[in-house]
């Protein structure tokens, strides 16, 4: 089936909008793609540097350009249980190529940092910059242009967007993206959230919270629930930088050992030495991206992506805004619900039918751009199947299955859970905000209500256990975006609000920081633009100035009169607790580059 009208519209209009950038890039692109084997410009010291551990037979090998090589990037460590499953890949990799008459080598490595061990602590306002140091990271491993494919192993929130745009600033070579796969189920989610908000009522101690937790967090492989850890991985699938049926297989299994080898052979196979060379700068275009946003919609996926699809897409020379984000979550139904949209987990998810049932609906109600290049080759309907260890130990595919296996988690297009997607942009006389819908029940779509405003978190949290927060109010936090502190998330808020909104009181956040994939059902207005450090309106809103937020109209806006708000002076916030500690004064210069939310957050030049 042909894309929607509407869908085709919006996809023409970005293609317009990138023609400039675009054709620059592209024209850079097709200069690297002109050479022979990157290897043939290296001089013979170049070469013996490269090769110096390598086998005879690998440096006879290297030493022409006759035999691909893959450049192995990787995020392992073995702190963070998504990372941790990395670290057996290279030697798979390695044995694939071999077998397929390639070879691998690691070309680096990138730092793999986790929200989860950082929520509510200075290491967080590093966070959303280590996705450009990521690039950059990656950039320089595969600067030594010993390679004719890369491989990416990367998982969680800013790992994936990092690799993706130093994929794309590499835009001459193959790019086959390998995930580790989701953590099998632990604690549920939501039971996970109740003991976290006993605790913070003082109703469990220490003990019982940590218990709850290593429960729910208990083994290697991503967390279980749909935050941006495993949007990334629904992302990669649905743009056709996963093979088919790769994104949530469970680590240290059968198949997920047979599909990081099945990747490596088809990264070999696409490379300029073959018949299938398909350099990732041609492969991923408009319509790939506004293929990844209208999963974005379809699954309810992270705010994050809000910015990371803009960044990643920029490195591809493509102008995607907000306002094509939000227009395609008009336009695209919700489908799937995983926590926290709903109760199940990731592992559910896949069970249930997974990517393979998604991709299908959507291709067959026209949501999808069907007439793309992946990795696995032209148009995306090879990746309407489910993955499955054969009998030889390789992997086969079946067709995904007609009918969902819970339809209360993976829904049809025409029965969905929602006609809308699950992100919406908020604006009005405050900027522009962004908003997941899909977890937030309809009654708390509205308020109206005092605004509380503080500067950092902490102080919400202390004004909750003093007891002064029994009543309905908006907390403004502000000074939360990229040039004051690196816009850290605010998730630890999500349970004291949660608290407070079970109560019976209308309760909402609005925020320049970011709230993460992990939105829950308090109405949270974030990345609210322009920050407070650049004179946002956010800066001169008052504590019991009233807040209107309406999620269904899109409105955010305080209730003040226009010349009042502009005459009021712009508060001078102390930040200097921000500039040192845990390498905090490492990124000061990185605070002062960064872009605004809505252009991705990022230092580097759109």
């Amino acid at each position: 089936m042909t894309v929607r009208k509407d869908i085709e519209s919006i996809t023409a209009r970005i293609r317009e909008r990138s023609k400039h950038a675009r054709e620059i890039y592209l024209e850079r692109v097709e200069a690297e793609a002109s050479r022979t084997a990157n290897r043939a410009v290296l001089s013979c010291g170049n070469l013996a540097h490269a090769f110096a551990v390598c086998s005879p037979a690998e440096k006879v090998a290297l030493g022409g350009d006759k035999v691909p090589n893959v450049g192995i990037i990787t995020s392992y460590n073995d702190m963070l249980s998504a990372h941790q499953p990395f670290e057996n890949f290279p030697a798979l990799i390695k044995q694939a190529a071999r077998e397929a008459g390639g070879i691998a080598q690691v070309a680096g490595g990138v730092p793999a940092m986790c929200d989860g061990v950082t929520q509510g602590q200075p290491g967080m306002e590093l966070s959303l910059f280590s996705r450009d140091v990521i690039a950059m990271s990656a950039a320089i491993g595969l600067s030594h242009n010993m390679f004719d494919a890369a491989v990416f192993l990367g998982v969680c929130d800013k790992i994936v967007p990092g690799l993706t745009i130093a994929a794309l600033t590499f835009g001459h070579l193959p790019a086959v993206f390998i995930p580790a796969g989701p953590m099998t189920s632990g604690l549920p989610n939501d039971e996970k959230a109740r003991v976290r908000q006993l605790y913070a009522e003082g109703k469990v101690g220490r003990a019982e919270l940590l218990d709850a937790e290593s429960k729910s967090y208990h083994g290697p492989g991503t967390c279980t629930f749909y935050g941006t850890a495993n949007s990334n991985q629904m992302l990669m699938e649905i743009m056709g930088l996963h093979i088919p049926g790769a994104s949530f297989i469970n680590p240290n299994t059968p198949l997920r050992d047979a599909l990081t080898k099945e990747a490596t052979k088809r990264a070999l196979a696409i490379t300029q030495l073959g018949n299938a060379y398909t350099p990732v700068g041609l492969m991923i275009d408009e319509r790939s991206i506004v293929n990844g946003v209208v999963g974005l919609h379809a699954t309810g996926g992270s705010t994050n992506h809000t910015m990371h699809l803009i960044a990643m897409a920029s490195a591809a020379g493509i102008r995607l805004t907000w306002q094509d984000i939000s227009d395609l979550s008009e336009i695209v139904p919700l489908l799937a619900r995983v926590y926290p949209n709903g109760l199940a987990d990731v592992n559910y998810f896949n069970a249930a039918g997974g990517m393979g049932f998604l991709i299908r609906e959507l291709l067959d109600a026209g949501y999808l751009h069907e007439d793309v290049k992946t990795v696995w080759g032209e148009g995306l309907r090879p990746y309407t199947v489910e993955a499955r260890l054969a009998d030889d130990g390789g992997v086969t595919r079946i067709p995904a299955p007609a009918a969902s296996g819970d339809d209360k988690i993976l829904t049809t297009a025409d029965k969905p859970f929602q006609p809308t997607g699950g992100l919406k942009v908020l604006t009005g006389n405050l900027g522009h905000a962004i908003i997941k819908t899909s977890a937030v029940k309809p009654t708390q779509r509205y308020i109206e209500a005092p605004a509380l405003v503080l500067d950092n978190q902490q102080a919400l949290h202390d004004a909750f256990k003093a007891g002064e927060l029994d009543r309905d109010f908006v907390a403004v936090v502000r000074f939360q975006g990229p040039k004051a502190n690196g816009m850290p998330e605010l998730h630890k808020l999500t349970t004291v609000l949660g608290v407070l909104q079970d109560r019976g009181h209308k309760v909402a956040l609005v925020t320049d920081g970011r709230m993460s994939g992990a939105s829950g059902k308090v109405p949270a207005a974030i990345h609210l633009t322009p920050e407070a450090l650049d004179g946002g309106p956010i800066s001169k809103i008052r504590s019991g100035d009233i807040i209107r937020l309406d999620a269904d109209a899109g409105l955010l806006e305080v209730l003040v009169p226009e010349a009042e708000l502009k005459v009021r002076p712009k508060p001078v916030a102390d930040l200097s607790a921000n500039d040192f500690g845990m390498g905090r004064e490492l990124f000061i210069r990185m605070r002062q580059l960064a872009g605004r939310a809505d252009e991705g957050a990022s230092i580097f030049a759109g």
